[in-house]
């Protein structure tokens, strides 16, 4: 098992940040170019959701079957925990909470997982994807669509 950190700045009320990281369009447009998403439900998490869903490594590996469960989606904590297989991963299991931090938020998320053999290979994979969301998330933000 390996534990990942990550915390990024965004210049918004912490409730555009929250209505952003609980959306799923979002996360298919922040994730663009790193993981392609088959069967992604819409609109936004909620407690007790299940997604069955096929994913690719930047579209360009073969599909494989993923499944996520949110575990907790509390709006007014603005706190998310999720709980993800699939894919050679036998554990993903996320907590993201955005924070007040002065005219901004600060989005902190941990990821623990646990994929065997692999877990290295998977863990120096989040550290890039969680940083690489980070820009698509601001050009959102930019654009007005948050």
């Amino acid at each position: 098992m390996k534990t990942i950190h990550s915390t990024h700045y965004y210049d918004v009320p912490p409730e555009r940040l929250w209505a952003l990281v609980t959306d799923f369009g979002a996360l298919e447009y922040v994730m663009k170019g790193l993981i392609a998403f088959k069967g992604a439900p819409q609109g936004r998490t909620f407690t007790g959701q299940k997604a069955d869903v096929q994913v690719s490594v930047m579209g360009l590996l073969p599909y494989q079957d993923y499944t996520m469960e949110v575990i907790l989606c509390d709006d007014d904590a603005m706190q998310m925990n999720s709980s993800e297989k699939g894919a050679g991963v036998k554990s993903w299991r996320h907590s993201l909470q955005v924070v007040a931090d002065g005219q901004g938020a600060r989005l902190h998320d941990t990821i623990e997982i646990d994929a065997g053999l692999m877990t290295p290979i998977f863990a120096a994979w989040a550290r890039y994807m969680y940083r690489a969301r980070h820009k698509p998330r601001l050009k959102l933000f930019a654009d007005g669509v948050f």
